[in-house]
């Protein structure tokens, strides 16, 4: 399935991911951020930000096993945060652009973040509206030749440094042909950060609450066509869900294998952990379920090369990667012990970036709704 031009990128950017990410993983998470406008153009140097996309406007060309390779390489960086800020430059904020946009659009924005000198990012959930995409009140008006939107945006990742945002604004009452995507520069009166927000895990990645009044766009910033906007972006989560499990992949290997590594060495009784049958046992069970995503995975991504609809491949994804995730977390912290539960062993933040899995670009109880809808459980 693999070629070795893939294994030649896996290794690019694995040298690239311990030579320039892992160094500074401590001192961006103190921080609070990482410098996106100093990263990306590194990563626009190798390719990766556009991996699929039209060469025309800077992209590859590749196919779609590439992103699969980036996203689990990614995934060993040692801080969640930096691979999810970059999963929204590459497959949450411009997949609907690159789709759907006019070429005009593509070349003043698309074209400026796939080289990495324009930071991006997803503007769709709101205080009282997550997964419920058609409860967002967020509204953008025609008045002439521009969008004149009014409403917030809450839990947006990069918000803080986004030099533009892919918005989902509502344009009319119908529910089903009543949401539009907008390129809004962040530059436009109106716009604001009204806040930068404190979590609890993903702590390198900058989250913002945004705002928008009487915020004056041209109406050529419509990403597609007025009214579609909601169709568009569930599109675009799929290629969210899909890089997120594919990142899991990588993140959940790493530390699988660095407990591995701790429970051959750490002794109790006078014998190592990892002799203890329970503990084996329990590690065993875990990476067998990652070797089943692994391949679901990869099941996904060849399913997407041949055109195929991957709703139910992401969602089922999401829902298990999730699942996954969060069990692998407990387990790592449990197994180091009390030293795992120090904020000075790895452990610790891997605890509170995976609390995060189950929770965004879809709960899991959304994903089970998903499910439902697809096996006719529910209608």
């Amino acid at each position: 399935m693999f070629t070795e031009e893939h294994h030649s990128f896996r290794k690019m950017v694995r040298d690239f991911v311990d030579r320039e990410i892992q160094p500074n993983v401590d001192t961006w998470e103190a921080q609070g951020a990482f410098p996106a406008h100093e990263l990306f153009p590194k990563l626009a140097q190798l390719g990766v930000l556009g991996l699929e996309y039209d060469p025309e406007f800077g992209g590859q060309g590749a196919d779609h096993l590439f992103t699969a390779v980036l996203h689990e390489e990614l995934g060993r960086i040692d801080a969640a945060g930096i691979a999810m800020a970059i999963g929204v430059q590459t497959d949450m904020a411009t997949p609907s652009l690159h789709e759907y946009g006019s070429d005009e659009l593509k070349r003043r924005y698309l074209a400026p973040a796939l080289a990495g000198d324009m930071v991006c990012s997803i503007a769709v959930t709101e205080s009282d509206a997550g997964s419920d995409v058609a409860g967002l009140r967020t509204r953008a008006v025609q008045e002439d030749d521009h969008w004149v939107i009014n409403g917030s945006k809450l839990y947006i990742t990069n918000g803080v440094q986004a030099d533009w945002v892919c918005l989902l604004a509502r344009t009319s009452s119908d529910n089903k042909r009543g949401f539009t995507q907008i390129v809004v520069p962040t530059d436009t009166p109106g716009f604001t950060v009204s806040r930068k927000l404190d979590k609890l895990g993903m702590r390198s990645s900058d989250t913002a609450e945004l705002s928008f009044d009487n915020c004056r766009v041209p109406i050529a910033n419509t990403i597609g066509e007025v009214g579609r906007g909601f169709q568009q972006q569930m599109h675009q989560f799929q290629a969210e869900r899909m890089s997120g499990a594919y990142d899991r992949v990588g993140r959940i290997q790493r530390a699988l294998d660095r407990t591995t590594d701790y429970l051959k060495t750490r002794k109790t009784f006078g014998t190592p952990l990892i002799d203890r049958q329970h503990i084996a046992f329990r590690l065993a069970d875990l990476y067998a379920r990652l070797d089943m995503l692994r391949h679901y995975n990869y099941a996904c991504a060849a399913a997407h090369m041949r055109g195929e609809d991957t709703t139910r491949y992401a969602t089922v994804a999401k829902l298990t990667i999730g699942q996954l995730s969060n069990d692998v977390a407990a387990a790592c912290l449990q197994f180091h012990g009390g030293v795992g539960y120090m904020e000075e062993t790895w452990t610790a933040r891997f605890y509170r970036d995976m609390a995060l899995t189950s929770i965004g670009g879809g709960a899991d109880e959304i994903m089970l709704q998903v499910i439902t809808k697809l096996e006719g459980i529910h209608s």
